[in-house]
């Protein structure tokens, strides 16, 4: 669908390499103005160059996600330079992968920077417009597009740091998706599985190229059409949602419901749960497995 963003200007961070650098070329081709957000300069500016030579228009943003001052500068850049913003992609991120028992308060403030609060602070200024847009008679058509993880759908061993943040960002989006409806700003979440600077080298083998020139599942440019649907004007309808994407498999993740009750109607004693707890389990549905367990 050639096109579906044309107009729209749209704020992709991580941008310069990996899934981020497959959103902002295919946003590009789709026709929307690109503000391509990474802190290495460099790779940010060959996605740039990239979308230009393709015939779209993209700028360079270099500032800190993860501080809030510096997160609205980014969108301001968007309004300055294409006169209005339409959608925001969260998608920078980080690993710093230990043992819970092993793992150091730097490992947990870094990704914690940079995947939640990053989360936060573009899109806490990117709302702040839109409400102010809203307020002021103007029909806004806003996006909120997150990125979380297999690993916050279902923990991944030796990543609770990671898998906490992702975790915490789906239930960021649920709030963001039932706050800002009011305003015309959807909200969705990502789980992708593709290959990236952050998995390459773990999932090397597992994610490497065929060699026979088969289907390559891992490729991140698998991912970037579902962004560019949601990027649009064609998904308006849809908010509050997790879509995991891998090679050619989309779903819609079910989030946490309320299961089987028991209600004795009176304050239970605690010899009494063992029994109420296991008949509650044998009659749930069982989670999926932890990752790597």
């Amino acid at each position: 669908m050639a096109g579906i963003c044309k107009g729209r200007t749209i704020i992709v961070t991580g941008a310069g390499g990996g899934l981020g650098r497959s959103y902002a070329l295919a946003l590009g081709e789709a026709g929307a103005n690109v503000v391509v957000n990474d802190i290495n300069e460099a790779t940010a500016s060959k996605t740039v160059a990239a979308i230009e030579a393709s015939g779209g228009h993209a700028c360079i943003d270099s500032h800190d996600i993860t501080d809030h001052e510096d997160a609205g500068h980014i969108v301001q850049a968007a309004i300055q330079t294409y006169g209005d913003v339409h959608g925001v992609v969260n998608n920078a991120g980080v690993c710093r992968d230990r043992m819970f028992a092993s793992l150091n308060p730097e490992d947990w403030d870094t990704v914690m920077n940079v995947h939640l609060k990053g989360h936060y602070c573009i899109a806490n200024h990117a709302a702040r417009y839109w409400r102010q847009q809203s307020k002021d008679g103007v029909e806004v058509d806003a996006r909120i597009i997150n990125t979380s993880s297999g690993a916050g759908l279902l923990g991944s061993i030796g990543q609770s740091n990671y898998s906490a943040a992702k975790g915490g960002i789906l239930t960021l989006t649920l709030v963001q998706a039932a706050e800002l409806a009011r305003y015309g700003i959807t909200a969705n979440a990502l789980a992708p599985q593709a290959r990236t600077g952050m998995t390459e080298d773990v999932f090397a083998e597992m994610m490497k190229v065929p060699e026979d020139g088969s289907f390559d599942s891992y490729h991140p440019d698998n991912v970037a059409p579902i962004v560019v649907w949601l990027a649009s004007a064609e998904s308006a309808h849809v908010s509050g949602q997790c879509f995991e994407i891998f090679g050619g498999k989309l779903s819609l993740a079910e989030g946490w419901h309320t299961g089987p009750e028991v209600d004795k109607n009176a304050r239970w004693q605690t010899g009494e749960l063992g029994d109420v707890v296991d008949k509650l389990l044998g009659s749930s549905r069982q989670a999926q497995s932890v990752y790597g367990s």
